[in-house]
């Protein structure tokens, strides 16, 4: 008997993983094609739900989808009504609770609320400068005028912001920070890989991670390094992790870590505060680094590192949506 398990092939899931910028680029080229498509976009949740406020997902005139707003039952039952919204040509709102009617066939009782905007895209041209913005890291948003859902006259705007995607750059491109710049990109993180092996650059770090060679101290510095920057020192030694994070200690990152021992970490801490490293600015970096999971292979500690990595990047993060706005006010 043929299985109703539905089996994600490699084209639904690497639409299901694209970014903001992509989506974007995406929604554009369909409209730019003649076709049609709306952005869903969860604009607030509450309670435990299986994504947070600020995903988004596109849907088109054929119901295919790219992009993700948690999956289960709610992204099945958005996709139907957006689909539907795209032959009225409207746009709509829509709350869910995640109960036995939405999550139960998945086993995904959460018990939470999503609220949920269905938004058709028209203008081609400013979907490209909003993603042209987010690919230059800049600072940018998509608002999204809709009417009340009680009062059709009345116009309610959302506004979905679009901080500079942050940045990681990896010291070192061996074992680990190779596992590390892939499942760095998975989670939306801009990589750049530094190392003075052009052989290892190219056999071990993928596309689309910037790959930049030369000697690792001097490199690193010449790239931009703002509060959406983070730095990972993974190189193949002491003596260069200790001259990468020399030349980074000061800067204004929002991350700094260094692989290693506790032993190593004091070794190189102590050689930094001799040579006039405030130790104040040295007490900021992540050394060990990583969440402590036990790891002990090189996936495991990539992992436990990335995960470090978003905890950081969540911690601090603005809501993602402004709305609904009354726009009458």
């Amino acid at each position: 008997m043929e299985s109703n398990t539905q089996h994600l092939t490699s084209k639904t899931v690497a639409m299901s993983h694209r970014t903001v910028d992509q989506l974007l680029i995406h929604t554009a080229d369909l409209l730019d094609a003649g076709r049609q498509a709306a952005l869903c976009l969860l604009y607030r949740t509450r309670g435990s739900t299986p994504a947070n406020a600020g995903a988004l997902m596109v849907i088109d005139d054929h119901a295919e989808l790219a992009g993700t707003i948690g999956g289960g039952c709610i992204e099945a039952e958005v996709r139907k009504r957006a689909f539907a919204l795209i032959g009225e040509g409207t746009d709509a709102t829509f709350a869910f609770q995640l109960d036995h009617d939405y999550g139960w066939d998945d086993g995904l009782i959460c018990g939470g609320q999503v609220d949920v905007l269905v938004w058709q895209a028209r203008d081609p041209a400013s979907l490209r400068r909003i993603a042209h913005e987010c690919q230059s890291r800049q600072t940018t948003s998509l608002s999204m005028d809709v009417s009340a859902p009680d009062s059709p006259a009345e116009q309610q705007r959302f506004i979905l912001h679009l901080p500079p995607r942050p940045r990681l750059l990896i010291a070192g491109a061996g074992h680990v920070g190779s596992a590390l710049s892939r499942m760095a990109i998975a989670v939306d993180f801009d990589v750049c890989v530094f190392d003075d092996r052009a052989d290892l650059l190219e056999r071990f770090i993928a596309d689309p991670a910037q790959r930049i060679c030369g000697p690792i101290h001097e490199t690193i510095t010449d790239e931009p390094i703002d509060d959406e920057t983070y730095i990972v020192i993974v190189t193949r030694g002491h003596k260069h992790d200790e001259q990468v994070l020399e030349a980074v200690a000061s800067t204004a990152a929002r991350y700094l870590g260094m692989i290693g021992s506790r032993r190593k970490v004091k070794l190189i801490f102590d050689d930094l505060i001799e040579r006039g490293v405030p130790e104040t600015t040295l007490q900021r970096v992540h050394a060990p680094i990583g969440i402590d999971i036990n790891s002990v292979t090189v996936p495991e500690i990539a992992v436990s590192i990335v995960a470090e990595l978003i905890a950081e990047r969540r911690q601090h993060s603005t809501p993602p949506v402004q709305g609904p706005i009354d726009l009458s006010v």
